[in-house]
């Protein structure tokens, strides 16, 4: 054979043994792509079927509760006790008494004349005589459901409304974008709500489709989505297939000196990292009294400078510091920085308060009473000072504990909070049981002032309860002016929010503290200025977090808010 032909021989050989190992690769990579699109969806179908059976369980246990205890009828008793039902039921937006015919006596914030259309109305369960219903609101597009439970003795009933989109996740299982078309339906086959844009066509070979019965209640989630989009990942795999044929062609020798060998970098050891470098800084969020306009405090709020300047929002790293358990050593950090670096202007200011957020995890023992002990024993920042805020990102296991360690940190003079009262994981069980000083309302309730009439009655209802177990209440994420006049009406004193001023760097708030409660003669630190008089000469950088425009267009500093405090002043 000539050296031309064995050239050509041992060309066509090492492409025919190059692409054994290539096409393997290549059934490997489509295999596990099917694998993963189809566990991905039979996961979103039990998330869905998960989330719509406790839904109607824990509403269908607080009707049933509510007819043991005979409520059927319209006296303010039974409409106070239908109120707090529903604060206390995470998925009922309104409970009502309904004749036996499944129209509308009463609500829980009283008489009413809304239409109200039932779509479709089937047994929730075999024998059970509740009622599971689609209505439609006046003329309002969305679909409700309705849970309707007949009287016993009498010729009324009970009835709780959730919203449809309640049924859904609102996002995919790893936290991203939806990638795929859900729905849930009914045991007689009615819609209850679908979420994720339209689904890909049925029988494509593209498509991929997972159905999840409920043994309880009957109802069906059917997740539909498109393999291709399911298992986009799987894309790049193939193209680094494809590129690696083409090099194992050439030559096989080669392939493992050009294949990607870097590792990605552990997320939780550049935390760790971070910590150890001094990178993460306080903001302060002014707390303002919006009867005098006179500033009440801060709540510190965490930020993730990096080297290069960028500022690293918290909910990119929060998450994973509770989940690793770096959360404790990231809070004892923010509180040694602000005792540093603010603690001897706050200090000199005893009224003023500053907020630190904690989680489930610093109420598992005792640590952070030492901790707290520890870093303001030596500062000249007062304990009486420090307001540490429960939040509820993740559920506090043991209330008994919680309590044990409220009262502790109590004891050291120390103020307590709940954080995003009303939503969560709490209820009322939080306010009822830890015995803590402050309430903050959380900003989903602000944001429906004016709008929503349940926003106000769930207000209503909180600040009552605050004042009979003697707590302050703040409201949190105020963004226009028309809030704080609500507000103010409503009887809270306290808020925060960018209608005030957006978080701020140490050294902005610094500066407006001083402006606005200056330790001067003439100026008593018992007298301090308003919070607006003090933005309008403080200037401030915040590249990282603009604050926002109200649906004016303008930065929400409005002077009506300084002119209104100051008749409240008499």
């Amino acid at each position: 054979m000539s050296p031309r032909g064995k050239l050509l021989a041992a060309i066509a050989i090492g492409i025919v043994l190059a692409g054994m190992p290539v096409a393997a690769l290549n059934i490997w990579l489509n295999g596990m792509a099917e694998r993963q699109g189809r566990e991905e969806l039979d996961l979103s179908a039990r998330r869905h079927m998960a989330l719509s059976d406790a839904r109607i369980a824990r509403t269908a246990a607080a009707l049933d509760d509510l007819a043991a205890r005979a409520i059927d009828s319209f006296r303010s008793g039974h409409i106070d006790v239908l109120r707090q039902t529903t604060f206390g039921t995470i998925p009922i937006k309104e409970l009502s008494i309904v004749a036996a015919d499944g129209r509308t006596l009463c609500t829980d914030v009283g008489n009413h004349s809304d239409h109200r259309k039932v779509i479709s109305s089937e047994p929730l369960t075999v024998g059970s005589g509740s009622l599971l219903e689609l209505v439609q609101l006046g003329t309002q597009p969305q679909r409700w459901v309705r849970i309707r439970r007949p009287g016993t003795n009498t010729s009324v009933g009970l009835a709780a409304l959730i919203p449809a989109g309640l049924f859904m996740p609102q996002v995919s299982n790893t936290g991203g974008e939806l990638k795929f078309q859900a729905r849930v339906l009914s045991a007689g086959g009615a819609l209850i709500a679908e979420t994720g844009g339209t689904a890909p066509v049925d029988g494509h070979s593209d498509t991929l489709v997972t159905t999840v019965s409920s043994s309880q209640y009957g109802l069906q989630a059917i997740v539909t989505g498109a393999h291709s989009g399911l298992t986009a990942g799987q894309g790049d795999l193939r193209a680094v297939g494809t590129i690696v044929s083409g090099l194992l062609a050439i030559v096989i020798l080669m392939m493992p000196l050009l294949m990607p060998t870097r590792e990605r970098e552990n997320p939780i050891d550049e935390i760790e990292r971070a910590l150890k470098a001094g990178e993460f800084v306080p903001y302060f969020q002014p707390i303002v009294d919006i009867r005098s306009g006179r500033l009440r405090g801060a709540e510190v709020l965490i930020r993730w400078r990096k080297p290069d300047g960028t500022v690293v929002p918290p909910a990119s790293f929060i998450p994973l510091a509770e989940s690793s358990g770096l959360i404790i050593e990231m809070t004892r950090v923010l509180m040694r920085r602000v005792c540093t670096e603010a603690g001897a202007v706050l200090g000199a200011r005893p009224h003023l308060k500053v907020g630190f957020n904690l989680t489930a995890r610093h109420f598992a023992s005792e640590e952070i009473v030492e901790d707290v002990r520890k870093i303001f024993k030596k500062s000249k920042l007062r304990l009486t000072q420090i307001v540490l805020e429960v939040t509820e990102r993740q559920p506090l296991e043991n209330l008994t504990e919680t309590r044990r360690v409220i009262a502790a940190l109590q004891g050291l003079g120390v103020k307590v909070a709940i954080d995003d009262v009303g939503t969560g994981h709490s209820g009322l069980s939080y306010m009822l049981k830890l015995g803590v000083d402050i309430i903050k309302i959380d900003k989903m309730f602000i944001d429906s002032l004016g709008t929503d009439r349940n926003s106000n009655t769930i207000i209503e209802t909180l600040i009552d309860l605050a004042q009979n177990m003697r707590m302050d209440v703040i409201a949190e994420g105020v963004e226009s002016f028309e809030q704080v006049l609500h507000l103010r009406d409503l009887g809270i004193r306290a808020a925060q929010g960018f209608v005030f001023s957006p978080p701020l760097p140490c050294s902005a708030f610094l500066q407006l503290v001083e402006t606005i409660d200056p330790l001067k003669a003439g100026a008593p630190a018992d007298q301090p200025g308003t919070l607006l008089a003090g933005l309008a000469q403080v200037e401030y950088a915040t590249r990282e977090e603009p604050r926002r425009r109200d649906d004016r267009g303008a930065i929400p500093t409005d002077p009506r808010i300084t002119e209104s405090v100051a008749v409240d002043k008499v």
